[in-house]
């Protein structure tokens, strides 16, 4: 498939004048001339128009566990078929996926599919969702929300994994099509998100209120920590201090693991202990599901019930060891409803998905 077959009529744009469009996806405002590409690098100008040069191709298909989102209070130890495009509207220093989200070479999108066969293939392979993942869906949301479409037209549930850069008008729409999201809030300073990302924090956290308190969209939340740039106890104290009083304390959030990477590669690596100081952070300030991730530690990968502290979902890394959540959610020892979506999840007979990735190939 050429990018040229490839093309799709873009939304969310408007003219500026004979010559010129501009975009109104994100909070870039990019404005084209003809044959001119966005910051996403996927979203073009041309005949007069926006155009997504990505629908319908794919960097690739895989099964995976639904904690590698992460997710944790959305279906425990269930398999998600994820996927993503080429391409972001923001340029982290640090990305962890930045062969893909980076990528200029359209070519590498070998893999293609229509929604429909998208939808099938979850539904073949027994995946509960399908994960609109590695890099932003929001630059893809036409086609993310015809998939959605087509996967909730047979029953299967919509996830994406976003940095939550997006205008209110899309953002509703893109929103409603989603059953549970994971938004990367990659720091709560302003000089990171200019410095380290070329964005603003504000209207991440304009969606972050948005998702929680206007949609049903189930929402988990991950701060990728990175040594020396965000990782300060006044910082996380901010943080937790911000999601407790605008979310509330039931909204999980994950503590992640950085690696040299991408535009930093003499940046050390994260400190386990920074993990488990940011967790105990977290905690101390009154968040009820805090996790660490990207590292093996049983105890901050575990839910435990707010209630009584009785451990519920044991994980290590992604390898659910333990789970006993049934579909009400409710602690089985003293009664307390641990909020997020289980009625799908592993156990009450179902066997865990595992922590292992399975590449899968998609005939459209």
């Amino acid at each position: 498939m050429t990018i040229a077959e490839s093309a799709h009529p873009g939304r969310w744009w408007h003219a500026l004048d004979g010559e010129r469009i501009q975009c109104d996806l994100c909070p870039r405002d990019c404005q084209l001339h003809e044959g001119q590409r966005g910051a996403c690098f996927v979203r073009r100008m041309e005949g007069g128009r926006m155009i997504l040069t990505t629908w319908g191709r794919s960097s690739g298909f895989c099964l995976d566990p639904v904690e590698k989102k992460p997710l944790n209070h959305f279906h425990p130890g269930s398999a998600i078929l994820s996927f993503g495009t080429a391409g972001c509207n923001l340029a982290c220093r640090f990305c962890q996926n930045w062969d893909i989200s980076k990528s200029r070479d359209m070519d590498r999108l070998m893999d293609s599919a229509t929604p429909e066969a998208i939808a099938s293939a979850a539904r073949r392979h027994g995946a509960v969702s399908v994960a609109y993942t590695y890099n932003d869906p929001v630059i893809f949301a036409e086609y993310a929300l015809d998939v959605a479409a087509a996967c909730r037209a047979v029953g299967v549930l919509n996830v994406a994994v976003t940095a939550g850069y997006i205008y209110a008008n899309p953002r509703r729409e893109f929103f409603a099509a989603m059953d549970a999201t994971n938004v990367d809030l990659k720091a709560f300073t302003e000089g990171f998100y200019k410095k380290l990302c070329s964005a603003h924090l504000a209207p991440v956290l304009e969606t972050l209120v948005y998702i929680r308190h206007e949609t049903d969209c189930w929402l988990e939340i991950t701060t990728l920590l990175i040594p020396g740039q965000n990782d300060s106890d006044e910082e996380i104290s901010s943080l937790a201090d911000w999601i407790f009083r605008e979310l509330g304390p039931d909204v999980p959030v994950h503590f992640t693991a950085f690696h040299p990477d991408w535009k930093m590669p003499d940046t050390p690596p994260t400190p386990p202990q920074s993990l488990s100081r940011a967790r105990r952070i977290a905690r101390d300030r009154g968040l009820h599901f805090v996790y660490t991730g990207n590292v093996h530690d049983a105890d901050g990968g575990t839910t435990h019930c707010p209630g009584c502290g009785t451990p519920l979902v044991v994980r290590d890394w992604y390898a659910i060891l333990e789970n006993r959540l049934g579909p009400d959610g409710l602690c089985p020892e003293c009664g307390h409803r641990v909020p997020g979506r289980f009625d799908r999840s592993a156990g009450e007979g179902r066997r865990a998905f595992g922590p292992r990735r399975i590449p899968i190939q998609i005939a459209s």
